[in-house]
């Protein structure tokens, strides 16, 4: 009984595991808010594997995220490109609904996006695009 307790006792203090989707993040190794914006989307049940890397222009390119809609990280999840700091509630609609598109993006770094918390927020889109580079907005916060 008493080993039982015990056992019961440490799978609450050890961490869940995440059950949600699986991300990869390509981030550099000195951008802090790429990190805040991981721990996000821990938080929200993504199961992220972290690739830290010289240049994230590469991987932009690679999955296809036009260079209008860059930020500071790029993700992968589901065969969708994410890029910059997307909130996670917006990646669980576009992986709920599936709509035709090649990814997400929040352009630049606004204030008050995950990861960049602070003392002001500024108003911003995440942004579907397609594989020619259009864009529509997919959500405004």
């Amino acid at each position: 009984m008493r080993r039982t307790f015990l056992c019961s006792l440490l799978a609450l203090a050890l961490p869940a595991a995440p059950t949600g989707p699986a991300m990869t993040v390509y981030k550099t190794a000195t951008c802090g808010c790429c990190g805040k914006w991981v721990e996000h989307l821990k938080a929200n049940g993504f199961a992220v594997k972290v690739e830290v890397v010289p240049d994230t222009g590469v991987y932009r390119q690679k999955f296809g995220v036009p260079e209008k809609l860059a930020s500071c990280h790029t993700g992968v999840v589901a065969g969708y490109s994410i890029e910059g700091h997307v909130p996670a509630a917006d990646i669980k609609r576009l992986l709920k609904e599936k709509p035709v598109g090649k990814g997400l993006a929040v352009p630049g770094m606004p204030m008050g996006s995950p990861g960049m918390e602070g003392p002001t927020a500024d108003t911003y889109a995440t942004l579907l695009f397609d594989n020619e580079g259009r864009s529509t907005v997919f959500a405004k916060h």
